[in-house]
């Protein structure tokens, strides 16, 4: 008998800290945003899951490159999106710089009025600036934070 008190006991206890457990929701966690910046971050898109790696199309539905990377402005606007035409599997790709104005977005597909397979080839390929990469912050030891 003891041990089935013990069991709802413990069925109990398990019960009443349940609904305490609460998972990470976006734009519910205190991130010291305002509530209209984070409620605009819900309406928003996963560069990773909805834009990087999705097909261009052209006015005539055909495929005409890839959605490669996006560039951040300096202001932290969208200036561009690399859009990766030719190639296979990332070989022999030619990338160029859309301006993302230029983009026309319909039932979740990226179209480019007017564009080609061959234009974007002829477009100059797009070159990363040449930035030096940030030195990794180093641990402190106990005795400097004293």
């Amino acid at each position: 008998m003891k041990g089935f008190y013990r069991a709802v006991l413990a069925a109990a206890v398990l019960a009443a800290t349940a609904g305490s457990a609460y998972a990470q929701v976006a734009g519910t966690q205190p991130l010291g945003v305002t509530v209209a910046q984070s409620q605009a971050l819900l309406q928003g898109w996963s560069a990773k899951k909805a834009i990087l790696g999705k097909p261009v199309y052209n006015d005539a539905n055909e495929k005409i490159g890839s959605i490669f990377d996006l560039v951040v402005a300096p202001d932290g606007s969208l200036s561009a999106a690399i859009v990766a035409t030719g190639g296979f599997l990332g070989v022999k790709t030619h990338n160029v710089a859309v301006p993302i104005g230029a983009f026309d977005i319909r039932d979740g597909n990226f179209y480019l009025s007017g564009a080609t397979k061959d234009a974007l080839k002829a477009t100059p390929a797009f070159e990363y600036s040449k930035v030096d990469k940030p030195k990794k912050p180093q641990k402190m030891d106990a005795q400097s934070t004293q």
